[in-house]
């Protein structure tokens, strides 16, 4: 086993094994504690620091594609919560019954392992608080930019295609309306606060997902379930919304820039780095060291 005390397996070892504090326990009877335990913060921690560091050395054009796949996958999210509110009467309830389709291109992104930018607000920032150094930060602004790009691209032309295709009926296309200017009409400030609750929502959703194991559907099911019926603002997600906007005609591309992307953008980060990355490691960080 490694020595070195950046490895994950190096910090706090006994406090992995919850049976290490029990030496009156059988080895059998050790091996079923360890197996009913829950991994501690410090493992939870280092597992995903491990993956943002495989993550940070991925070539330019691996970061690229899934980019581009998971903006293309998260646009299943409007299709399927419009698909829903179309069919659904028009109740009060019809919100949160439309809510689940946008659990749908989440699924499809995180279980696919694609790259969405509001997961990198946590997976590589943790390297970076754990090795604070300019290498670090510079590989994480190249994993941000070319992910956020492929992202935002893949909306734009998700969008496009299902505002100038016959795909949809026009009952499906008036809802993909409605839920777009939905998330359009609030102001910035407010934008911006809806923005900090998603990324914080979404960066819980990525810390909690290693000790899921079977229950990951689950978990991401209920997270971004609480972000749509909390009319939360997704930078990725929202953007198919805004940009079918923009394609009919129904929004400028100023408005999508300044009303939307601006204010979630920040938000988003803030929510994700601050609220999470930056607590989490705080907690763990003396069993680092």
């Amino acid at each position: 086993m490694s020595d070195d005390p950046h490895s994950p397996a190096a910090p706090g070892r006994d406090a992995f094994n919850p049976a290490a504090g029990m030496p009156d326990l059988s080895d059998k009877e050790k091996e079923a504690v360890e197996r009913q335990s829950r991994p501690n913060a410090t493992l939870i921690h280092e597992t995903i620091r491990a993956e943002g560091e495989s993550e940070l050395e991925r070539t330019v054009s691996a970061l690229l594609l899934s980019g581009l796949a998971s903006g293309l996958s998260i646009g299943f999210s409007l299709v399927a919560q419009g698909a829903l509110y179309a069919h659904l009467p028009d109740e009060e309830w019809r919100r949160l019954v439309s809510g689940f389709g946008y659990t749908v291109g989440f699924l499809i992104v995180v279980l696919g392992r694609q790259q969405l930018f509001t997961e990198n607000t946590l997976t590589p920032i943790l390297p970076l608080l754990r090795n604070k150094d300019r290498r670090t930060l510079q590989r994480v602004a190249r994993l941000w930019a070319l992910v956020l790009c492929a992202n935002i691209f893949a909306t734009w032309l998700f969008a496009a295609v299902i505002a100038h295709t016959s795909v949809f009926n026009p009952e499906v296309k008036g809802a993909f309306s409605a839920i777009a200017r939905h998330t359009m009409e609030f102001p910035f400030w407010t934008m911006l606060g809806k923005a900090v609750f998603a990324g914080w929502l979404i960066a819980l959703m990525v810390w909690l997902l290693p000790p899921a194991e079977s229950a990951r559907v689950l978990v991401i099911v209920i997270i971004t379930y609480v972000i749509a019926i909390g009319e939360f603002s997704h930078l990725i997600a929202g953007s198919v919304d805004a940009l079918y906007l923009v394609e009919t005609g129904q929004a400028s591309w100023a408005d999508y820039a300044l009303r939307f992307f601006a204010p979630t953008l920040l938000g988003n980060v803030l929510g994700g780095v601050t609220l999470v990355a930056a607590l989490n490691y705080g907690q763990v960080a003396p069993e680092l060291e």
